[in-house]
């Protein structure tokens, strides 16, 4: 057959174009982007192994205890008396199906040293009040702990509002506050771990984590973990990083009750994301954040977490990059808008070309043409395909052998918990969550940038200058809800009615749409 139809000439035409020499370097470029994230999580494996072998080796030697402290001799009495208090604050919101098992693993905490647990909601109409409540009376006895009611925030995100109350109400001897989301797992000795860091180095500003996401099945939460695992290299220093994650935070309490470095004001006067605010003051003070190997915390995403919630999610990320506090923090937040739109679309075009190249190829086998220009292209695109399809199982395979590290991890670190598993992790969705991640971030990215607003957890913020200057609250903008752990906000009464993903997006895009009255 010598002849082709219209939609092969089309198909061919494509395949020619996409082995031109700017088509091949993007290609290229897309295996060079899968081989730097296989290094980077084969780097962090190496640091989450040695400290499996370490624990290990403890065991060995007669340390039955090694998952709470490297040398037995910490369990000592006239040790543990010396321990400086701790106070743990929660801000919460909404209740779901996680919440109590994490609340567990929080408050019985194995520290030795004085510690008190604050749980803060907005009001007590918050579904987690009751629930916070029931759990704090069944360990009155034995747990330091209390509810804090915040009231509402009208100058910063509901979340820094509630730390920034439970900062206040923290004990006067205390030395160090940790903050913690509600949907942290903890292990038997998060808590001294973190806190013999502090006291070994007085230097540190802040002490962070990172979560290991548990797929439940859908989707959605598969594109959740491959969204975090990226970032999950930053964490994996075993020391000194610049990532700072919101849901595992320690610091001084004194740089609190001084605002030191604006930490209170900062916050307080505009803030969005805790986070990002921090990082940013401390890489504008050059105070040092670090991340322990054994800070890696498993994190139980929702039975039913939908596309659509993991969009809304997307977006409460990306937005992220449009609140700053300094003109220095805007410029790096848009060199890092622009570095990871361009890596993400780089990432996923080369798998576009790859289904043409072998769409031609098959269409080539499967007609009898005969053309040797074709099969020539097809040839050159298919040798492309191979080195693609090589470079993305190195990929896999190195994210697959982190994963399984922190797995290996977490249940020594909690030995008491039930066991964590690789079983249920597909890696077929995983590898579809990487495409649609990828393609997905650039186009919530430019959304976030044009909007300058974002509902948050049925609350809407909108910024200006990269701090919140309105916050808006409606029934009508509460979800039913939340994006991650699947809580419940304000119990099934007056909760809306459930929407598609396209129908938010729809309602996304008109609200962009919209003038903005609130610009000046």
């Amino acid at each position: 057959m010598s002849t082709f139809d219209s939609m092969d000439a089309i198909l061919f035409s494509l395949s020619r174009a996409f082995c031109s020499p700017f088509a091949v370097f993007l290609q290229i470029q897309g295996c060079v982007i899968c081989l730097l994230l296989a290094l980077g999580w084969l780097m962090a494996a190496y640091v989450r192994n040695r400290e499996v072998k370490r624990i290990k080796n403890s065991v060995k030697a007669g340390n039955s205890f090694a998952f709470l402290y490297q040398d037995i001799d910490e369990l000592e009495h006239s040790r543990q008396a010396k321990l400086p208090r701790v106070s743990v604050i929660m801000p919460l919101k909404g209740f779901g199906e996680h919440n109590l098992h994490n609340w567990r693993s929080q408050i019985t905490s194995l520290y030795g040293g004085p510690l008190e647990f604050l749980f803060v909601v907005e009001s007590t109409e918050d579904p987690a009040y009751h629930a916070v409540s029931r759990l704090l009376s069944m360990y009155q006895d034995h747990v330091e702990a209390k509810v804090v009611v915040a009231g509402l925030a009208t100058t910063c995100s509901q979340k820094i509002h509630n730390q920034l109350i439970g900062a206040e109400k923290i004990h006067k001897d205390t030395k160090y506050v940790l903050f913690l989301d509600d949907d942290v797992r903890l292990h038997p000795g998060t808590v001294g771990a973190l806190t013999a860091e502090m006291e070994k180095n007085p230097e540190i500003f802040i002490q962070t984590g990172y979560p290991l996401d548990l797929p439940s099945g859908t989707l959605g939460s598969y594109c959740i973990y491959e969204y975090h695992m990226p970032c999950s290299m930053g964490f994996a220093t075993g020391g000194r990083t610049f990532f700072l994650w919101g849901g595992c935070m320690m610091m001084h309490a004194d740089d609190f009750r001084q605002d030191r470095y604006g930490v209170v004001s900062g916050l307080r006067d505009g803030g969005y994301s805790d986070d990002m605010t921090l990082a940013s003051l401390a890489g504008a003070h050059k105070r040092l954040i670090t991340s322990p190997p054994v800070a890696v915390f498993p994190h139980p995403l929702a039975s039913d977490l939908s596309f659509g919630r993991y969009w809304n999610y997307l977006r409460k990320q990306t937005f992220v990059l449009e609140s700053y506090i300094s003109n220095v923090n805007w410029i790096m937040n848009k060199v890092l808008f622009a570095v990871h739109c361009y890596l993400s679309w780089g990432f996923v075009a080369p798998y576009v070309m790859a289904v043409i190249h072998i769409t031609s190829a098959l269409r080539i086998y499967i007609k009898g043409y005969h053309h040797l220009q074709e099969k020539s292209v097809a040839s050159g695109g298919m040798s492309l395909v191979i080195l693609l399809a090589i470079c993305t199982f190195i990929e896999l395979l190195s994210m697959w052998n982190l994963t399984r590290r922190e797995v290996t991890l977490c249940n020594l670190l909690s030995p008491e918990a039930p066991r964590l598993s690789l079983a249920p992790y597909n890696w077929g969705l995983i590898f579809i969550a990487m495409l649609v991640d990828n393609f997905l971030y650039p186009i919530s990215a430019f959304r976030s940038h044009f909007s300058q607003s974002i509902n948050w957890s049925g609350i809407r913020y909108h910024l200006r200058n990269g701090k919140v200057f309105k916050i808006e609250r409606r029934n009508d903008m509460v979800p039913a809800k939340t994006d991650l752990g699947g809580k419940h906000l304000y119990g099934k009464k007056g909760a809306p009615q459930k929407a598609s993903f396209l129908s938010s997006l729809g309602r996304n895009f008109a609200h962009w749409r919209q003038p903005k009255k609130f610009d000046v």
